[in-house]
């Protein structure tokens, strides 16, 4: 599936067309990033929602709104499979044309380019934030900031010192949090608010509302 061309009309997405499943899976993807939990619920539970809908969406940001209000209905190991699809931070390969963006690429090129020592210890912090969050991926809206600001933040998440050390601390020495715990869902719900926010950036990049 092509996730990187422009987003489709609206009109295509919330009319009567031949295929509105394909266009508002292609959108979706291209907002929120393709994965199973998208094409498998999220798509023909919004569809059914924007048939049900006594009040029109008029605006892609409507429609964001929307597919929000479903997936924060989701039983939370959805969520997470959803929340799963976004590229870990620090990634560089096999990402979108839109999160190699915001991760500072563009047309595989670096454009703000990144210390080696700051990539390998978000790939350390990755690995412990998984490790601490079964089933969990740390997303974050970057918003502009660099990847070592990231960094930084992931630890203060994590309650470990600020450190460029690509194995320090060691993963097993973290805490694990139980799975369905407060604190566990209070990131797992964090990172579905995240998502909206990446999904609204996306659109606004995209000069659409």
């Amino acid at each position: 599936m092509a996730t990187d061309a422009p987003l489709p009309p609206l009109s295509l997405i919330v009319s009567s067309s031949p295929e509105p499943t394909s266009h508002l899976t292609n959108a979706l993807s291209l907002l929120f990033e393709p994965s199973p939990p998208l094409t498998s619920d999220l798509v023909p539970q919004l569809e059914s929602a924007l048939l049900k809908s006594t009040s029109p969406i008029t605006t892609y940001t409507q429609l964001i709104e929307t597919a929000l209000e479903i997936i924060r209905s989701w039983p939370d190991e959805l969520k997470a499979r959803f929340i799963a699809a976004h590229p870990r931070i620090g990634e560089v390969k096999s990402l979108s044309a839109l999160s190699a963006k915001e991760q500072g690429q563009t047309g595989g090129i670096v454009v703000h380019p990144t210390p080696s020592e700051v990539l390998a210890r978000l790939a350390h912090l990755n690995k412990c934030y998984e490790y601490r969050y079964p089933g969990l991926r740390y997303i974050t809206f970057v918003n502009g900031r660099s990847r070592a600001v990231i960094a930084e933040e992931m630890e203060d998440v994590l309650g470990i010192s600020h450190s460029l050390s690509p194995d320090q601390p060691p993963v097993e020495t973290l805490g694990v949090v139980e799975v369905g715990s407060e604190e566990w869902r209070r990131e797992l719900y964090r990172a579905v608010e995240d998502v909206g926010k990446i999904a609204r950036s996306r659109l606004s990049a995209l000069g659409v509302q």
